[in-house]
């Protein structure tokens, strides 16, 4: 076991470094100067420069990368060029925001999926299937944005059931936070749950056929024990892959659900840095979203051995 995380943790540092590079290299192939957008349009050549230097900009590529490294390995990303605040406060300050929502959506969607898979597996061919799947086809094909604006204008400008935009912690008032959180949180688990639930059903339908499941209904045992203890059980490890994939994509794709709602999150803070090409802080944001993305493969990995014990970690579990 130990050496399995070893090797995982190493893998996970070199996919780490690379996305790095291709961070810092992207970022600075996007049209626009950073320089000139500080300085202002109308600055002289002079000052431009001034600022290039300042920020470090007049140095060779390597230079600036691994000046770069160095200090994100420290929790030192800079400061921002639009507003002078340093970029590990903004992120800080905003990725909490991010995580409340991501977590929450992806409860919804674990939930609803698991349950909708589920359901639609055992009964194959009848109308919890049928609904299931119409669920299921309706979050894959309506986009986002569209099923947001909607539930801002029906269900909160309209019914007033929910609040059209805003935020509060749930740390500082755990239901008000809930509350102004759940209807982003739906929105966004509603396509999720669609992924969740057809992958539940697959691993589902094809457990429910395997010969130890025949044997356990020989034995006498009654179908919810058959569903739950090992139908449900041995698809677990797909289901806890897609859960995963899921549930980086929600961090790293909340950007339209937040600006829909206003929330204060790190979608909201990619957008506006890109749009002002605010290079610290999009480094900076990519990089952070990168090592959630690959910390959350590392912990599904880690969890194949504990969802099912045949998965013993010799290198076997990809």
């Amino acid at each position: 076991m130990v050496q399995y995380l070893f090797h995982r943790v190493w893998q996970s540092a070199v996919t780490l470094v690379l996305v790095s590079i291709v961070v810092f290299a992207g970022v600075r192939a996007l049209p626009g100067d950073p320089a000139t957008v500080m300085a202002g349009e109308q600055a002289d050549p002079a000052t431009i420069a001034a600022v290039r230097a300042q920020l470090g900009l007049d140095r060779p590529l390597v230079v600036q990368y691994f000046d770069f490294a160095k200090h994100a390995l420290a929790g030192n990303f800079g400061r921002s060029i639009r507003t002078g605040t340093p970029v590990s406060d903004m992120i800080g300050t905003t990725l909490p925001v991010t995580l409340q929502l991501a977590f929450y959506a992806m409860l919804i969607a674990v939930l609803a999926g698991v349950l909708g898979g589920v359901l639609a597996a055992v009964y194959r061919g009848r109308w919890p299937e049928w609904a299931a799947n119409g669920f299921s086809l309706v979050g894959l094909s309506v986009p986002t944005f569209w099923l947001g604006l909607l539930a801002v204008l029906y269900l909160s400008v309209g019914l007033g059931l929910f609040p059209a935009s805003g935020y509060v912690s749930p740390f500082d008032h755990p239901l008000r936070g809930l509350y102004f959180l759940t209807l982003p949180a739906l929105i966004l688990g509603v396509t999720h749950a669609a992924v969740v639930q057809r992958q539940t059903r697959s691993a589902m339908v094809e457990t429910l056929s395997t010969d130890f499941v025949r044997t356990a209904r020989a034995k006498g045992l009654g179908p919810r024990a058959v569903i739950v203890r090992y139908a449900l059980r041995n698809s677990l490890i797909v289901v806890t892959t897609v859960i995963g994939l899921q549930l980086g994509l929600l961090i790293a794709g909340t950007v339209v659900t937040e600006r829909i709602f206003s929330l204060p999150g790190i979608g909201k803070l990619t957008l506006d840095s890109v749009f002002s090409r605010d290079y610290p802080v999009v480094q900076a944001v990519v990089l952070v979203v990168a090592l959630s993305y690959i910390v959350i493969n590392l912990l599904v990995d880690v969890l194949y051995s504990v969802i099912d014990p045949r998965v013993r970690v010799s290198g076997r579990a990809q």
